[in-house]
């Protein structure tokens, strides 16, 4: 079975995760996926395959005879998709032998448009996945699900040698939670790689430091035809506070090593609103300000309305995997001689955003972050490609050849 055709199955069962919800993981339809997943291991013949109550999905193929000293590798993916575009039920549109044209994405009236999504200009006659416009593919991160059990099969299948190959399928990373609770003493791998970017060839191995930063603003409501010198509308002290942020900082005015201030959503009444924002940037040093603006924020609009007005909560998520992956250069190098194998040039860029890569890597697990054949994440216009998905799990075979010495 082809990587495309596993994703297929996978990108029709709900998994999304809630960053409202507490527990882990936030989506039931993790656990489907996971079960289902856990009996595709098993039927491949992979040992010691395990759910654990949190979702977290285990399976193991042992050391080929003769390569039991050589180093265990972990394959990553993430089973949870993000809850966005306002659609849970996916349903997938294949499009064989793509002739270039825009894609109508079913009878949403949205279109795919290569004008919009250049990437789609290289695709002439490759086999193009989308939906149907009314929901996300959850290519990210079921793509990398998709590869992670193709190679398994293939290892099987084609009796290539190998050391141990660790394999865990986490829940509720879009949420940022996805590596908190994976157990690295059972998982047992000596490195491992995320399969979670993009662009087949990519190495990602820099990641933003994050943090996320709640403003909420408590108000006097008061009626409104006697509110004179009384009332303080709470939802605009928090219009206030948003203006007082930089206005070019924000993603869609940033790229590369740039960071921002990011609204997520906002609500509230007169009487009490709140923001909530995520913090990004590359640089630790700058994260640290952009954390110290939040709370200049807060202050300044408490000697202005008074003292309690308006209150400041900030969390760290995860920071810049680079600081740790220094000092593992021999994993980055296998990675770029996998994908040379493979017939392609490796290429690295700072990664806008995070994976579990990040938090693991600071859990002493190095674990740099490969493509999946997935673009446009996290929208309506969502896709994968099919050859390029079949590139993906080729590098993942040459991975492991490079780490058997095969």
């Amino acid at each position: 079975m082809r990587a495309y055709e596993r994703l297929l199955r996978y990108a029709v069962i709900n998994s999304t995760s809630h960053e409202d919800l507490e527990g882990t993981p936030t989506g039931e339809g993790e656990f489907e996926l996971a079960r289902l997943l856990a009996t595709e291991m098993e039927a491949l013949g992979m040992t010691d395959v395990f759910v654990d109550e949190h979702a977290y999905t285990y399976g193991f193929l042992p050391p080929t005879p003769g390569y039991e000293l050589k180093k265990a590798i972990g394959f990553i993916a993430h089973l949870d998709t993000v809850d966005d575009c306002g659609g849970t039920d996916t349903h997938p549109q294949v499009i064989k032998n793509y002739d270039g044209n825009p894609i109508p994405l079913g009878t949403s009236g949205r279109i795919l448009d290569p004008q919009a999504f250049p990437h789609l200009k290289e695709c002439l006659g490759k086999t193009i996945l989308t939906t149907d416009g009314t929901s996300v593919l959850g290519a990210d991160d079921k793509a990398g699900i998709a590869e992670i059990m193709t190679l398994c099969q293939r290892l099987i299948n084609d009796g290539i040698p190998h050391g141990k190959i660790c394999v865990c399928f986490t829940p509720d990373e879009e949420i940022g939670h996805g590596a908190a609770l994976l157990d690295l003493e059972k998982f047992g791998a000596d490195l491992a790689y995320t399969v979670d970017g993009s662009v087949p060839g990519e190495i990602e191995y820099e990641t933003f430091n994050a943090a996320a930063a709640r403003l909420t603003a408590h108000g006097i409501s008061v009626h409104p035809g006697d509110a004179r010198g009384k009332m303080i509308n709470a939802m605009k002290v928090i219009m206030e506070a948003n203006a007082m942020l930089p206005d070019q900082e924000v993603p869609e005015r940033t790229q590369d090593r740039e960071g921002f201030y990011h609204l997520t959503g906002a609500r509230g009444s007169v009487s009490e609103a709140s923001a909530d924002y995520i913090l990004r940037d590359h640089d630790a040093a700058k994260i640290a300000e952009r954390k110290q603006k939040m709370q200049e924020i807060a202050r300044a609009l408490n000697e202005k309305y008074g003292d309690g007005t308006v209150t400041c909560v900030i969390k760290d998520q995860y920071r810049n995997m680079a600081e740790v992956m220094a000092d593992y250069p021999e994993v980055i190098d296998a990675a770029r001689k996998a994908i040379q194998a493979s017939g392609l040039t490796p290429s690295s860029r700072p990664v806008r955003g995070g994976t579990d890569g990040a938090q693991l890597s600071f859990r002493g697990l190095p674990c740099p972050n490969l493509g999946t054949g997935g673009y446009a994440y996290h929208g309506f216009y969502e896709y994968a490609v099919a050859e390029e998905m079949d590139r993906c799990v080729e590098i993942l075979l040459q991975l492991v050849r490079e780490y058997a010495g095969a």
